[in-house]
C-alpha cells in the first residue's frame, strides 16, 4: 500500500516516529492532535490540530480525506478515541491499525498497588502521605482535594488554577533520568509514587528510582478498549500496512 493517503492519531512520541517510518515507506501521512497541549512535538509529514466532533465527525474525515488506513498511535489511556476510531474505520471500511506500547510489569524487588482508576488510587493513600504525582493534569483534582496529602504534581503544562500549598508543581517533558527522578524522590520526601501504566522507555526511570528506595508505587491499570490488530513497534504496523 505505496503512496497512500493515512490518517494517524497521534499525540505521543510513538505516534511521530510512526509518522516518520510511513513517509519512508512512501506512504502521504497525517497526523491528527487533539489539540490539548499548547505546545506538541510535532512530527514529519502533515498536522491536523483538533477534535472531530466524535465518531461520526471522524468517519466523515477519513471518507472525504480519501484515506487508505487509520492507525491510532495514542495514549494507552486514550480508551475514547480508541472506541471512535475502531468504529469509524469499519464503517469507513478502511482498516485500523494500533501502535501500542507493552504496559510495564513488575520486577521481583518492586512494591506495586494495582487499582484500576484513577478515582481508587485517591483511596489508598495512608494519612498524610507525600505523593509524587505523575498522571498529567486532567485527573488530579481528586488528589489535591485530599486535605491530607501533599507532595509534588508533574505535569507538561501548568494548571489552570493554583495548587494548594501542600503540593509542588514541577512543569518537565520526558525523558528523564534515574539520577534526577531518585533526586526528586528524597529531595520532596516521597512516601508514594502513582502513575498510569503507560509503558515504554521515555518515564521509566521513576519506576526504577522507586524501586531503589522502596518507594510504593500505585499503578493505575489501563482502561479496555475494542479489540484491534495492534502493533508493538512502528516498523510491525508499517510493514503490516505493506
Amino acid at each position: 500500500m505505496p503512496n497512500k493517503r493515512i490518517l494517524v492519531l497521534g499525540g505521543t512520541s510513538d505516534a511521530n516516529v510512526l509518522a516518520k517510518e510511513l513517509l519512508k515507506a512512501g506512504h502521504h501521512v497525517v497526523t491528527s492532535f487533539a489539540g490539548v497541549t499548547e505546545n506538541p512535538v510535532l512530527p514529519e509529514g502533515e498536522i491536523r490540530i483538533g477534535g472531530f466532533g466524535g465518531e461520526d465527525g471522524l468517519f466523515d474525515y477519513l471518507k472525504t480525506g480519501e484515506f487508505a488506513a487509520l492507525a491510532d498511535a495514542t495514549h494507552p489511556f486514550a480508551a475514547q478515541i480508541a472506541r471512535h476510531g475502531v468504529n469509524a474505520a469499519a464503517r469507513a471500511g478502511l482498516p485500523y491499525l494500533r501502535l501500542e506500547r507493552a504496559a510495564w510489569t513488575p520486577l521481583p524487588a518492586d512494591n506495586w498497588i494495582s487499582v484500576p482508576t484513577t478515582e481508587a488510587a485517591v483511596a489508598v493513600f495512608p494519612d498524610a502521605a507525600r505523593v509524587f504525582l505523575t498522571i498529567g493534569r486532567k485527573e488530579i483534582a481528586a488528589f489535591l482535594a485530599r486535605e491530607d496529602l501533599g507532595g509534588v504534581a508533574r505535569m507538561i503544562e501548568k494548571l489552570p488554577f493554583e495548587p494548594p500549598s501542600r503540593w509542588a508543581l514541577v512543569l518537565a517533558r520526558a525523558p528523564f533520568s534515574v539520577e534526577a527522578e531518585r533526586e526528586l524522590l528524597v529531595q520532596h520526601k516521597i512516601t508514594h509514587l502513582v502513575t498510569k501504566n503507560a509503558g515504554g522507555k521515555l518515564t521509566v526511570a521513576k519506576l526504577i528510582a522507586a524501586r531503589g528506595l522502596r518507594i510504593p508505587v500505585v499503578m493505575i491499570a489501563r482502561p479496555p478498549k475494542p479489540p484491534a490488530q495492534t502493533f508493538g513497534s512502528a516498523p510491525a504496523l508499517v510493514a503490516a500496512l505493506a
